[in-house]
């Protein structure tokens, strides 16, 4: 066979380091498939939805450190991609998306299934572009995955069935992308002017986010240095969460009271690879400091005193050598101390005691967290499950932690977890579920079956859309369209070749865990959870506080009085 377009995308592919590219094929797609069954050097991961295909290229790409592909085909099939791939874009994650389009010859004809998917996937893309002929190739390929690597996000290349598959006489280049390392800290001068503010300062507290990643060391040298207590952004749990006798925990809508006093009690904050986007959270008064490498970054959370651009561990260590006052550590001290004892009233709340049922969803996040490996890695649903992920899964600068955390997609869970556990490094990979989640691509459970990924899915079955009922009893009205009737899903796991656990007793989670975690295939544990739990989060204003009492009055002259019984019965007897 001569040489086509589709061949020199796939070596392109190959030189680039790509192992794996997930999708659902389509005829848009063909040449592409069969370049990659004559190449027999990529391995094809079929999925159920291209939703997940681009969320498990996503963590694909990120656990592994290079980038990952995904494909659809034309129309419906590319279309499907677009919800993962923003959540990889504006999580920095570079993937290489092929979009197969119609017959290039009937775009612009209102032919079957056409779209303009090079306008679609521009604002969740760095570039998207349509191959049109053979000169294109295999340079379109090349300047698309530069820009993935080097900018972060997605790249789409828009590739017409036709055009995939006619002749083309070029030559890959050895080296197709150029990963490149830039060392970027701020100038001398800006460095002194930040250890002015700093060195003057009298209660600074850090808010260190994903961007932290890799300076560990160097942020708990600045933390002694300036006796400053750390509030971590989510993204930076996983980086910054172990070993830090400086942290005070989490702030925001699922962070605690001591991450919020620490901040707002502060007179100097100085914010570090963080776009922590919640402003109601940040200090009115204090002088705020911000380092971030993207500088379009800086300033739009809240107003700030002094904005540099920079990467945090080689910033830190030019700062360094500038901070030369003695700070006390009182205000360190004090939030330290906060932090204790908000982590003993969590811990206070992950009970389980035999018989009372349902369970407590802190219970078995914190038993999952417990008996997990030591190098497990873990995806979490949007919603509860993010919440006690938040809280109780315990980091140890080994394991992982995978959400929608700047999208906020449902159903990111599963996906995110067929994508870690592709790359077979051995390592256990966990998701924590949500049932409404879950039930939105439960289709892909059967991804896990056929390609024998032993995925480890923890569903908090509580019946319902918990957060969102959360949300509308805090502004006050009564829950609407969040109950869910669920079949029992173990069951359904089992119908799919997959073993299914049920669980509805705290006496039987612990073997119950353990069990799953022993199977060398994919196992469903089906948990039966505590619909009404509350969590708060670190402040009530007043309008939420007014809000819940109002709910509860409506609830009462609605005739669902029994809901505040249940309400005070989970969460005030343990």
């Amino acid at each position: 066979m001569k040489q086509t377009i589709a061949d020199l995308l796939i070596e392109s592919l190959l030189q680039a380091g790509v192992k794996r590219i997930y999708g659902i094929v389509g005829d848009s797609l063909n040449a592409v498939l069969d370049s990659i069954r004559r190449s027999g050097k990529i391995e094809w991961i079929g999925v159920r939805h291209e939703e997940v295909a681009a969320f498990a290229a996503g963590s694909d790409s990120f656990l592994s450190g290079s980038i990952a592909v995904c494909a659809g085909s034309s129309g419906p099939g590319n279309l499907h991609l677009i919800n993962g791939l923003y959540d990889c874009h504006r999580s920095r994650i570079p993937v290489l998306a092929i979009a197969a389009h119609i017959p290039s010859n009937e775009i612009g004809s209102e032919y079957f299934q056409q779209t303009h998917p090079e306008q679609i996937f521009k604002e969740c893309s760095h570039f998207s572009e349509v191959v049109s002929k053979p000169e294109h190739m295999p340079r379109m390929v090349t300047i698309a995955m530069q820009h993935a690597v080097s900018r972060k996000g997605v790249s789409v290349l828009v590739l017409p069935g036709d055009v995939a598959a006619m002749p083309d006489s070029e030559t890959v280049p050895e080296k197709v992308v150029h990963v490149t390392e830039p060392y970027v800290r701020p100038s001398d001068a800006e460095l002194k002017k930040l250890a002015e503010y700093l060195n003057h300062g009298k209660r600074i507290t850090l808010l260190c986010g994903a961007g932290c990643e890799g300076a560990h060391p160097q942020l708990m040298e600045l933390c002694d240095r300036l006796k400053s207590p750390m509030v971590i952004a989510l993204r930076g749990k996983e980086h910054l969460e172990y070993d830090n006798p400086y942290s005070v925990g989490l702030t925001g809508l699922i962070g605690y009271s001591s991450g919020y006093h620490a901040m707002m009690d502060c007179d100097v904050l100085l914010m570090l690879g963080t776009d922590f986007p919640y402003r109601q959270f940040f200090p009115k008064k204090a002088h705020i400091l911000q380092v971030d490498l993207r500088a379009e970054h800086l300033g739009r959370r809240a107003n700030l005193t002094l904005g540099l651009c920079g990467d945090i561990k080689n910033t830190v260590e030019g700062l360094l050598p500038y901070l030369t006052e003695t700070h006390s550590s009182r205000h360190l001290d004090k939030f330290v101390d906060h932090y204790k004892n908000v982590r003993e009233g969590l811990d206070e709340l992950a009970v389980g005691k035999p018989g009372h049922t349902p369970i407590h969803p802190q219970y078995l996040t914190k038993m999952v967290s417990d008996l997990a490996s030591e190098d497990a890695v873990f995806t979490c649903d949007v919603g509860t499950p993010t919440l006690w992920a938040a809280r109780y899964l315990e980091m140890n600068g080994k394991r992982r932690l995978l959400g929608s955390f700047n999208h906020g997609s449902m159903a990111n869970a599963l996906p995110q977890a067929i994508g870690a556990q592709c790359i077979k490094s051995g390592r256990q990979v966990i998701a924590l579920s949500g049932d409404g989640g879950l039930s939105m691509l439960m289709g892909d459970m059967l991804t896990l079956q056929q390609h024998n990924l032993p995925v480890k899915i923890i569903v908090f079955n509580n019946s319902a859309l918990s957060f969102v009922e959360l949300e509308m009893k805090a502004a006050g009205y009564l829950e609407t369209g969040t109950e869910l009737k669920n079949p029992n899903l173990a069951a359904v796991a089992e119908a799919m070749g997959i073993m299914g656990i049920r669980v509805e007793d705290p006496a039987d989670l612990q073997d119950s865990l353990k069990r799953a975690f022993e199977h060398d295939g994919p196992v469903l544990l089906d948990v039966l959870v505590n619909r009404q739990e509350i969590s708060l989060p670190p402040r009530i204003e007043f309008d939420q506080a007014q809000g819940f009492t109002l709910w509860m009055v409506k609830a009462v002259l609605n005739g669902d009085g029994n809901k505040l019984i249940e309400l005070a019965k989970t969460n005030l007897l343990r």
